[in-house]
């Protein structure tokens, strides 16, 4: 008896691991906003009905073309609904790690049809320091401007410092720039001139390159909105005593 107990069980517990294992992989993933790239890609999953996961999946490329997919999370992929190859489906896999998940597609360009020419959702997205994911951000960025338009800059300050302290890594370079010169204006509010200038540093010379160099230097959107902070930057360093001279570039002579 003791024999046919231990066959017995030698049978019946491999059969129960293959039973649970769909379950074990999936809860790998853990629900939560994940990152890629500096902030150019948001991963965000949530829980959803009957145990499963739900996601989205946002990512902004090159001259502003974008991804946008969203979803149900079953095994560890999503079926897409539609496809840019007749005959292979647009499956979205995700392979948890130990720092965040990679996302990939199982065909190729079969899910070419969510995203725009100059953007891809491939890649790996990990979990932001604690206040940092991109709607704690925005959260704590909506704070700041309800102070700052109360005229409470010295809680305005304090709210802003964190997100340019502990949170740049996970910003994209057109936020790092926005806030960096929401905060300068701040510090300059409260009467500190020479943090202002310090902020704003990493972007001088940004601000000292003139436009049309600005313009022929990214894509259309890219240039539109790199201009748009230079000329930011340049407005707050000289309210921070710091103007700012336009570099000038040597014409190249005539042949």
């Amino acid at each position: 008896m003791r024999r046919l107990s231990l066959i017995l069980n030698g049978i019946v517990a491999p059969l129960l691991l293959s039973t649970l294992w769909p379950v074990a992989a999936q809860a790998q993933i853990k629900p939560g906003e994940y990152i890629n790239g500096a902030g150019y890609g948001v991963l965000s999953v949530m829980p959803d009905k009957g145990g499963t996961l739900k996601f989205e999946l946002n990512v902004v490329g090159g001259n502003f073309h974008t991804c946008n997919l969203e979803g149900v999370i079953r095994n560890n992929e999503a079926r897409m609904e539609e496809s840019a190859d007749e005959k292979l489906p647009c499956i979205v896999t995700f392979k948890p790690q130990k720092d965040g998940i990679a996302v990939d597609s199982k065909h190729g360009r079969a899910c070419s049809s969510y995203c725009g020419m100059r953007a891809a959702f491939e890649g790996t997205y990990t979990m932001p320091p604690a206040g940092c994911a991109p709607s704690a951000v925005r959260q704590t960025r909506n704070r700041f401007k309800a102070s700052y338009d109360k005229k409470q800059y010295a809680e305005a300050r304090a709210l802003l410092t964190p997100i340019v302290e502990k949170c740049f890594g996970t910003l994209n370079i057109y936020a790092q720039g926005w806030v960096s010169n929401d905060l300068a204006l701040t510090q300059y509010r409260t009467g500190d001139n020479a943090a202002c200038r310090n902020t704003l540093k990493p972007w001088l010379e940004l601000a000292q390159t003139p436009d049309t160099e600005i313009e022929g230097g990214y894509p259309p959107s890219d240039a539109a909105e790199m201009l748009r902070l230079a000329q930011a930057t340049r407005a707050n360093l000289k309210i921070c005593g710091a103007p700012v001279v336009i570099k000038v570039i040597d014409a190249k002579p005539k042949l």
